[in-house]
């Protein structure tokens, strides 16, 4: 049959409020046109992340209620623990409440003032985790991911001869590389299984250690069995299982592709490393075997991170992101080809090309959008950025909730991207009223600008 369909049943239906045009002004005003601040329940259909967002099975819900409440050596953690060794092969996980937790603890015990972390491409909490400590974060994408147009088949790769060259002039001051799969700074873009072996060997001929930001591995790990030559057909939870062979550790935010709503792992081989950050664990986010989580959270993660490597559920995933994307490619919106796994990111500055960077394409979209039809996205362009940078792409993403809304509820989101393209000429641009130093995009507020003030 060629109808493809949600591979789950809906036990459970809360209500959608569509608040009026009149309604969504006032919000928009009062936010400052930053959809971060605007409340949950006037947003229509919310694709602001696919990051702790999603529908926990009945499986993982079941779970909960073994949930093991002691403060060590938790019943719960034991069942996390076997569960992270059948699929990533890393011993002794440390459990921490969200991936930022995780980077944060890695990078007070890796960073550093003079040292330079590279990766394929940062993430913004990532970036600002290694830089808070004084250490640079670089990014070695391949040419094709500055393309939106390209249809390389895993835009997410390192640039090998750049990760090298950087390796032989930076020397010790490197701790250790990063490479985030998939890329959600390169519009959700895969990184093939051959890429991350290169870079890992790469590595071990400079004597540094090679990480992964694994947050979507089972995403980029169906990408490969798609995509990579010799790889189609093979099982997913193998793939997977040779992406975390390659590494010397991961960070991964269970709120992607561990399917719950709160949760992070920390993986560390080197047990000296591993020592230092557990130390790091304990005084700040709590002892070993729960790291600021409740028992119930770790039996639920430990129940996602099986479930998440479904090939139906990543077959339904990965198409839903295409069905979206191809269907606004249809419509002449120009997105960063091919759609990605856990979102659709639509280019600005095509789809406003009257807006320059300073006025901030892709923040303008966002706004319009929730405007015309109450949806909300999130900005990765120059807003993100801040303090008057300028970003590589201005792209507006639509991360999509895992096993959350329906193919109806895309239809709309699609009719209301085309609404708004045929409209596009009275977006009008943004400047900046209030904004932080660090991780602007967040509480920033702005106000539209005059079409006469340029």
């Amino acid at each position: 049959m060629k109808t493809e369909f949600e591979p789950f049943r809906i036990k459970m239906v809360e209500p959608i409020r569509l608040p009026s045009a009149e309604e969504r002004e006032a919000i928009l005003q009062r936010a400052g046109l930053n959809l971060f601040r605007v409340p949950a329940a006037d947003i229509v259909i919310d694709l602001l992340t696919d990051s702790g967002t999603g529908a926990m099975s009945a499986a993982q819900w079941a779970a909960m209620m073994r949930g093991d409440e002691s403060y060590a050596g938790a019943d719960s953690f034991e069942r996390l623990r076997e569960a992270v060794r059948e699929v990533t092969g890393f011993d002794e996980p440390l459990p921490t409440h969200q991936g930022r937790a995780s980077e944060r603890v890695l990078f007070e015990v890796a960073g550093g003032a003079g040292r330079v972390v590279p990766n394929n491409a940062h993430f913004d909490t990532t970036r600002a985790n290694i830089e808070r400590t004084g250490a640079r974060a670089v990014d070695l994408s391949i040419p094709e991911a500055a393309d939106p147009t390209s249809r390389h088949p895993f835009k997410g790769n390192m640039d090998l001869a750049g990760l090298d060259a950087l390796l032989a002039a930076e020397g010790a001051r490197v701790p250790l590389v990063f490479c985030t799969i998939t890329s959600n700074a390169a519009g959700g873009q895969p990184v093939s299984l051959e890429n991350l072996r290169a870079a890992r060997d790469v590595c071990r001929r400079r004597g540094v250690p090679f990480f992964l930001d694994a947050c979507r591995f089972a995403e980029n790990a169906w990408f490969i069995r798609e995509r990579e030559p010799g790889q189609r057909g093979r099982p997913v939870a193998a793939i997977a299982r040779e992406q975390f062979d390659a590494a010397d550790g991961a960070i991964v935010s269970a709120k992607k592709d561990g399917l719950v709503n709160i949760g992070g792992l920390l993986l560390v081989r080197d047990d000296d490393l591993r020592r230092r950050a557990g130390e790091v664990l304990i005084t700040t986010e709590g002892y070993l075997t729960y790291g600021g989580l409740a028992g119930r959270d770790l039996d639920a993660m430990a129940v996602g991170l099986r479930e998440v490597l479904d090939p139906d559920y990543l077959r339904y995933r990965i198409g839903t992101a295409a069905y979206v994307g191809e269907r606004l490619l249809a419509a002449g919106i120009q997105i960063v080809e091919p759609p990605g796994g856990h979102a659709v990111y639509v280019d600005a500055r095509r789809f406003c090309p009257h807006l320059p960077p300073e006025r901030f394409p892709a923040q303008a979209v966002v706004v319009a959008l929730y405007r015309l039809a109450g949806v909300r996205a999130s900005e990765v362009g120059s807003a993100m950025v801040g303090a008057g940078g300028h970003a590589p792409l201005e792209l507006v993403r639509l991360a999509m909730p895992r096993r959350v809304y329906t193919r109806a509820h895309l239809d709309y989101v699609i009719e209301a991207l085309v609404e708004l393209h045929a409209r596009r000429d009275a977006i009008r641009g943004l400047r900046v009223v209030d904004a932080p130093a660090s991780l602007p995009h967040f509480t920033a507020r702005y106000a539209e600008v005059d079409p006469e003030a340029g």
